[in-house]
């Protein structure tokens, strides 16, 4: 290998995205997925969930395992702290799609990461869950997502791929986005 070629090695199998990619739009049933999760409720605020089956490429899939995490709200909300809370776990997964999208767009231009690094904040003001004031929505004010990226290429270039990343996150457009929820409630 001359010292001009060289690896691109993110951990990215881009080669299989791209054949995925090629095969959904010949096929675009396939690409309709179902994701779940399950939620069971133990004690207080806290709560255990498990993501293990989903439904894609028209048929059931399942994980390699399930995975299972808590949430629950902490000390200083009179709480236990078994778990980050919901509002956390929501920037974990906003972080967690963005950094994917960073890797995969980076192996596909070939560009080698050192090091990516994401710090996510999110305000609020809780007089809104409280019930303190009507006015003040229960959500984020906003959130801001900060990189520090370590790779072989240009401020710019780091710039788009991350610009990429999160025009084609599915957790950015989530959260940015108005998505529609329906709650069914039946007794157990």
């Amino acid at each position: 290998m001359s010292q001009h070629e060289r690896t691109v090695d993110n951990g990215v199998n881009v080669g299989a995205l791209l054949d995925a990619r090629d095969a959904l739009t010949e096929m675009p049933e396939a690409a309709q997925f179902k994701w779940r999760a399950t939620s069971e409720w133990r004690n207080g605020t806290h709560s255990r969930h498990t993501v293990s089956k989903f439904f894609g490429l028209g048929e059931e899939q399942s994980h390699v395992q399930e995975f299972s995490f808590d949430t629950d709200h902490p000390e200083v909300f009179a709480s236990e702290d078994n778990g980050a809370t919901p509002v956390e776990v929501v920037l974990v997964g906003l972080a967690g799609c963005l950094s994917a999208g960073i890797a995969t767009v980076a192996q596909n231009r070939d560009i080698q990461l050192n090091s990516v690094k994401a710090t996510l904040e999110a305000p609020m003001d809780l007089a809104g869950i409280l019930g303190i004031d009507s006015d003040v929505r229960n959500g984020f004010d906003g959130i801001t997502v900060r990189y520090e990226i370590d790779a072989d290429a240009s401020e710019d270039d780091i710039a788009a791929i991350v610009a990429q990343s999160q025009k084609r996150s599915a957790v950015f457009d989530i959260i940015a986005n108005p998505t529609n929820i329906s709650v069914d409630v039946k007794k157990a």
